[in-house]
């Protein structure tokens, strides 16, 4: 059985990964290697398809293996154009926001906002799902949906 507790956790490790990625932006080689062993440890790419609709996609937007949300969290890939690396932005801070998180045995949903503060200050709400299966004694997201909130101009 998949816990809350093993969630946070795996939200807390997922903003870290993302801070740490940017960290990295300008040495390519480094940041791409932390970026697929953050993607590898995170996501269940080894286990079939993960539907993964990052936030800022719309001529690709579905990311569904590992070139493709390598290329959106780092970009560098002429298949992805619009990419310009999210990851790479770079971050100072991603917090978990929470709504609900609905547990059925080793699959876990959430959904909630996430915050993403830059090293500027300046701080970007997203909206998300997320669904996470607990395989073993890892834990792997097999669905991630992100978008910005909903602007009626």
């Amino acid at each position: 059985m998949i816990s809350k507790k093993e969630i946070f956790l795996h939200q807390e490790k997922w903003a870290n990964g993302i801070v740490s990625i940017g960290k990295l932006k300008d040495d390519y080689d480094q940041c791409k290697k932390k970026t697929l062993k953050f993607i590898s440890n995170l996501y269940g790419f080894e286990n079939g398809t993960v539907q993964f609709k990052p936030t800022k996609a719309s001529d690709n937007q579905f990311r569904n293996n590992i070139e493709s949300a390598l290329s959106y969290f780092i970009g560098g890939n002429d298949s992805f154009i619009e990419d310009t690396g999210f990851a790479t932005n770079p971050w100072s801070r991603v917090e978990f926001k929470n709504e609900s998180i609905n547990i059925i045995e080793n699959i876990a949903t959430a959904m909630g906002n996430y915050f993403f503060t830059d090293i500027k200050g300046n701080t970007i709400k997203v909206e998300y799902s997320f669904v996470y299966k607990k395989i073993g004694d890892s834990i792997k997201i097999i669905l991630h949906h992100s978008s910005l909130p909903y602007n009626p101009d």
